[in-house]
Formats: C-alpha cells, structure tokens, sequence
C-alpha cells in the first residue's frame, strides 16, 4: 500500500492527492524499516550523553527534586508526542511535523519549522563529531581530535547512504547496548538502595537528609526543567523512522503511546535512584567523573570508567547515526515541497536521500573545521547556541499544528482517528504556555541560557530575510498548476 506523505483530508489514509498549497507531497515508496528498528530507535532515540553525564549538572543545581524537573520535562515532551503522533498515525509522513505545519498552518511554518530543525542536526551532528572524536583521541594518543571526527563523519555517512535498512540495523545496535546499560543500572541500582547488594546499606533517606528534598526550592525545580527539556529532543525521530517502516500508522502508534514509560524508567528511574544512593551534594563535577560512572563504581564493578567511555562513545555515535538521518530526511522534504533547493529531494533507488544526506554532512564537516582551526572565533559556540530554542520552536508549532487540523475535521473524522490526544485543545494550550514559561526561565536565569535565548532569535531572523525569496520561488512553481484542484486539509 502507498502512503501518501502529507497529511491531507478528505483522501483515506494511503492515497496518493495534491496538497493544499499545490505542491507534490513526499510520497513513502520504501518501507525498509522493521517494527524491532521502530522501537529500538524509539528506545534508544532520547538516551544520549545529556543523560549519562548532564544529569550530574541538574542534580548539583535542583538536589534530589531533579527527579521532578525530569518528570515535568518529560510530560510536556509527552503531550507534544501524542499531538504529533494523533496527525502521524492519520497520515505519515516523512518530513513529519514539518509537513502538518506547511499544510496546516501555510508554506511559511514549514518553511520555518523545516530549516530550524535541519539547523539544529547539522549543529548536533557537528558536537557529536566532534565529542567522539575526543573519545577517540583518548584512547589513541597519537590520533589527533579532528581525524577521529572525520573518521566517524565519514562512518555514518556511508551507513545512511547504503539504505534505510542499514542505518536501522546500525541504529538498533547502537540503541541495544544503551538500553542494556540503562536497564542493568536500574536493576543493581534498585538492590543497592535497599542495601540487597553486597557492601551496600540502606540509603533511600539520602532523599531527604541532606537539606531536605528541594533544598534549592521550588524555582530551582522549575529551572531544572528548562535545562532537562532538551535531554528529551530526539523522540520524534521514531515518527520520521516509523513513515518509513512496513506498518506506518502501527509503528507510529507504539512510538508515542510508549514514550511516557521510557522516559518515567530511563530518565526518572535513573536520576531517583542517584539521588537515593548518593547524597546530592557529594556527587562529584560531572567535568571530572560522571554521575553513572561515580555509581558504577560504588557497585564495585571493575573497569566501571572505561565501560562507560565505551556506553558514552556509543551514545555519541547513535546521536551522530540517527541526526545524520533526520536532518536529511527534514531536508529532503523541504526540497520536495520547493522549500529547498530541488535536486535536494533526489532520492537512490534504495530510497535514501543522496543529496540531502552528503549536504548535512558537509554542513557538520564545516562546522567541525571551524571548531579546529578558528577555535577562539566564538563561531562554533554560536552554531550549537543559535538552534538552542529549537526544540521548543518544534513543540510549539505542533501543539498549534495539531490544534487547527483538528478543528478543520469533521465529527466522523474525529471518530475514526486511531490517535487522540485527550483534553482537545486545553493541553496543546498548556503546552504553548509552558514552552513560553521555559524561554522567560531561560532569559531571568544565566548568561548561557539568556544567549541562547538571542542567539536563536538571530536565527529565526536570518530565516525571515530569505523567506520572501522562497515564497516567490513558490509562487513561480505552482503557477502552472493553478488549475489543479486542491484538497482540503483536515488531518
């Protein structure tokens, strides 16, 4: 069956019909990933170093209620899944939300939404590089930093260029040695709060004893949230994966209704039982030694530092793979729409994106060399600040996305969604302002948060002066098809 890969209304889930703004939607041809690549993707696709070493960070600046800045990070990024997954489930598609928000809110939020996200990976794509290649260069001495990050560049490249399976396989390899880390951490962790492990004593008090559970108060909790809330990014490559898989409404569906629990148990399990085993004022500066390898190291395992070098420079690798893989599918979107160049959209027979993939790696090789050869300059440093806010950005225009599809349906359509978020439209409100909450958050909070604060603006400002520029290359595109009928959107 042909999926069609916008998320028109009217035309039945895999039919193939012309967008509302008259352009060719990107249709879904290769169905090459399998339901155990979804999930491990889902699984794997939030667990990065932001959890194995930044958790460390938060609890030194919240105390044991970090717990609660994770959970509040994680129910919002969960409310923006379900609204995502309620317009995925109804149509996949591959550029995803930025699809919904071109047909649901016009050419220029996916013109917006679509660029500050592929922004945002080749920046990602670039620290990643970058952190692995120091990873590297560690264990070989002789290996200068900038080769080891080439070196994996070029790795993931051709993994993403062979075909879609392959960067599945990679990815659910990758993923299953994070999950196996995570789920033994929780399961010794858990027996060593109790005091069941040898050597180990009793410590959940260690929830409360040392200054209380907050001891930093409340406003400490809400600005943990905004520094927590971008360990989450990433959750949404499972929908983009999920469009491109044998069963995309199944695949789509498990994506999102699992993703509360992965985040409750991976993210909140592990910070709780951190905080239970350690005092929160005696974990050490995660720049010297990492909160996971400080507890692994309490359990007595042997080599624990070396074994999580291994687990972290996995992560940075699963990061690397699946970025590589999302900012070329969000760029080949963008060309297919006429938000991009054209020949971006080419695609192999394999299905794979050529253009698009080989155009965001340049972009992470280009910000890697001006790391190593201008690294005074501050132009790194503005790469990673400047796409800061996307995340926030991209839950936004779901949340308004989702809310103006829905109410464009009519009542049979609303019945026959396999979707729903609950509470229509009160939570996609709550949603809008919590995002806005995080960004005041993040402007009365420090210099590093304020800056990324401006610094994204900077980039929604260099966006904003091209646009007129593409909305006329639009306008020139879809002239010939005036006489087309168009569809009207409602999912």
């Amino acid at each position: 069956m042909s999926n069609d890969g916008a998320p028109h209304g009217g035309a039945p889930s895999g039919s193939s019909t012309a967008t509302a703004a008259g352009g060719d939607s990107p249709e879904i041809t290769h169905k090459a990933l399998r339901s155990r690549h979804v999930t491990m993707i889902t699984l794997g696709g939030i667990i990065g170093a932001s959890l194995f070493v930044g958790s460390g960070n938060v609890i030194r600046m919240v105390g044991p209620a970090a717990v609660l800045s994770y959970l509040l990070g994680g129910l919002l990024v969960f409310l923006a899944m379900r609204m995502l997954g309620e317009m995925a489930a109804a149509r996949p598609a591959v550029g995803s939300f930025m699809e919904y928000a071109r047909v649901g809110l016009g050419e220029w939020a996916g013109y917006f939404v679509g660029w500050l996200y592929w922004y945002f990976w080749v920046g990602v794509i670039a620290f990643e590089a970058v952190v692995g290649g120091s990873l590297l260069a560690g264990w070989f001495p002789a290996m200068p930093v900038w080769l080891g990050s080439v070196i994996l560049l070029l790795i993931f490249t051709g993994t993403n260029l062979i075909s879609v399976r392959s960067f599945g396989e990679v990815e659910f390899w990758l993923a299953s040695v994070k999950v196996a880390v995570i789920v033994a951490f929780l399961a010794v962790g858990t027996l060593f709060a109790f005091g069941l492990w040898p050597g180990a004593s009793f410590s959940i008090p260690n929830l409360w004893q040392h200054g209380g559970f907050a001891p930093e108060g409340g406003w400490a909790v809400v600005s943990g949230v905004a520094v927590v809330i971008f360990s989450y990014f990433g959750t949404e490559i499972a929908v983009m994966a999920a469009a491109e898989s044998e069963d995309p409404a199944k695949g789509i569906r498990q994506a999102t209704v699992t993703v509360v629990w992965r985040i409750l148990i991976f993210f909140v399990g592990s910070i709780l039982l951190i905080v239970t085993i350690v005092p929160w004022n005696q974990l050490p500066d995660p720049d010297e030694q990492a909160p996971f390898v400080y507890v692994f190291d309490l359990f007595g395992v042997p080599g624990a530092e070396m074994i999580m070098s291994i687990v972290i420079f996995t992560a940075v690798c699963s990061v690397l793979n699946s970025g590589l893989y999302s900012a070329a599918r969000m760029f080949s979107a963008l060309a297919a729409e006429g938000l991009a160049p054209r020949i971006v959209a080419r695609k192999s027979k394999n299905g794979v994106p050529v253009v698009a993939v080989i155009a965001s790696t340049l972009g992470g090789y280009a910000a890697v060399f001006v790391n190593f050869l201008a690294p005074g300059s501050g132009i790194f440093d503005f790469i990673m600040n400047s796409a800061g806010l996307v995340a926030l950005f991209v839950y936004v225009f779901v949340a308004i996305t989702q809310m103006k599809l829905r109410s464009r349906m009519s009542p049979e359509e609303r019945a026959n969604l396999k979707l729903k978020i609950w509470l229509h439209p009160w939570l996609g409100i709550l949603v809008i302002v919590a995002v806005a909450g995080i960004v005041v958050v993040m402007l009365v909070s420090d210099d590093a948060s304020r800056t990324q604060v401006w610094t994204s603006l900077v980039a929604v400002g260099v966006l904003a002066v091209f646009w007129p520029l593409v909305r006329r290359n639009l306008r020139r595109r879809q002239t010939p098809r005036a006489a087309a009928p168009a569809t009207t959107p409602t999912a």
